[in-house]
């Protein structure tokens, strides 16, 4: 990641960046041209659907991977910052989502076992990981369980020392070609989020079977069932029953640069509409001259650089230890999806029918743009959670 590149964008947009110091800067730039150059080739190559290991090595390769697993002396350590993924991910958004994605489920799924596996875990799966030898999924979502953390099924019963786990996940990424995924299952019945813990299960365990999902994107999705799968005491991730926080940890972490990821997307979408109306004819002259589409994108541009500014604020707050972050986090992912999901809608309008054509850098970013809003908490959850902060502090004044 040279300097050169990150002085080039400094200088096309000097007051857009002006809140990033020169490293940031650096990060960014390096990010988006080794997206642009190297991973994205490697990305079209791949069979849509699946997990592309040769993209999974090209981001080892240029060394994205190994921000997300660091040595601390004799131990791997996961102390990426909130703010570093935010960068990450906006810079291969930019050029190339399914990097993005395959570089963010990554650190999503290996996330619980780097923070709350054992020291022997850890051990025996980090330098895989990190290498993109091996593939982590993050195994959450159930048939019945989406946005509602508390109502996972997915059962785990005691046998003996260990456990076995009984039940489904589904909408489970990289699944079902993931080498291992961090899986939640319910310990205690009707103790809600107090009665989950995390597992480390990896794919090759007896009884665990999966299925892809053909999904509206090209991105790696499935089914996983867990028939009477067997899982030893060093699978377990933190404490019995404490499931719940170690699934939080993560998103915690997470869930700011899911915004960062929308950002990038907004912003390759503008800049395709805007090159577009800069040299396209109609009645005589640029469409840009028509305010019907410049002041659009114009309303567009500012609402996206707003949202990254929120991305930002949400990613640094974590950073500098303020805790909670949960409000903010969830008004950073609310506004960067929505906008983006506006930003490539009005890009194919202003492109016309081509932008549908397959292919068309717009007609990917128009697959892609509409899961941010569902994932690691959807939109009207994401509104609940701000509301549910906004009416706590009027019951504090009234104290």
């Amino acid at each position: 990641m040279t300097a050169t590149a990150a002085t080039a964008t400094a200088m096309s947009a000097p007051l857009l960046d002006a809140h990033l110091d020169d490293g940031q800067l650096e990060l960014l730039a390096g990010t988006a041209q080794a997206a642009r150059e190297r991973l994205a080739p490697v990305a079209e190559a791949g069979a849509p659907g699946e997990v592309n290991r040769e993209l999974m090595a090209g981001l080892a390769q240029t060394g994205l991977l190994g921000r997300l697993f660091r040595r601390d002396g004799d131990r791997w350590a996961p102390d990426v910052g909130a703010m570093e993924l935010c960068l990450i991910r906006e810079g291969l958004a930019r050029y190339c989502t399914e990097a993005e994605t395959a570089f963010a489920v990554q650190g999503l799924g290996s996330f619980p076992m780097l923070q709350s596996g054992s020291a022997q875990l850890v051990e025996a799966w980090a330098p895989r990981l990190a290498t993109g030898e091996a593939v982590a999924g993050f195994a959450l979502t159930e048939p019945q369980s989406g946005s509602d953390v508390a109502a996972l099924a997915l059962q785990a019963r005691r046998d003996g020392d260990g456990f076995v786990l009984t039940g489904e996940k589904v909408y489970i990424s990289n699944a079902p070609d993931a080498d291992a995924y961090s899986v939640f299952a319910r310990t205690t019945e009707g103790a809600g989020a107090r009665g989950l813990t995390a597992f480390w299960v990896p794919r090759d365990s007896p009884g665990l079977e999966g299925q892809r999902i053909d999904l509206l994107s090209p991105h790696p999705i499935g089914r996983l069932v867990f028939d009477g799968v067997r899982v030893e005491p060093e699978q377990v991730l933190g404490d019995v029953d404490a499931g719940f926080r170690v699934a939080m940890r993560t998103l915690d972490l997470f869930r700011p640069s899911v915004g960062a990821f929308a950002v990038g997307m907004a912003q390759a979408a503008i800049a395709a509409a805007r090159d577009h109306a800069a040299t396209r004819q109609a009645f005589g002259r640029p469409i840009k001259d028509f305010q019907g589409i410049s002041h659009r994108l114009a309303d567009v541009a500012t609402r996206v650089q707003a949202a990254r500014l929120l991305v930002h604020h949400a990613a640094t707050a974590y950073d500098r230890g303020v805790r909670p972050v949960t409000q903010t986090a969830a008004m950073a992912k609310l506004m960067a999806t929505e906008t983006a999901q506006e930003a490539v809608d009005l890009a194919v309008q202003v492109h016309g029918a081509r932008a549908l054509e397959r292919g068309h850098v717009l007609e990917h970013l128009y697959r892609e743009v509409r899961a941010p809003r569902i994932y690691e908490g959807a939109s009207e959850i994401q509104r609940e959670i701000i509301a549910r902060a906004l009416f706590a502090t009027v019951s504090e004044d009234q104290r």
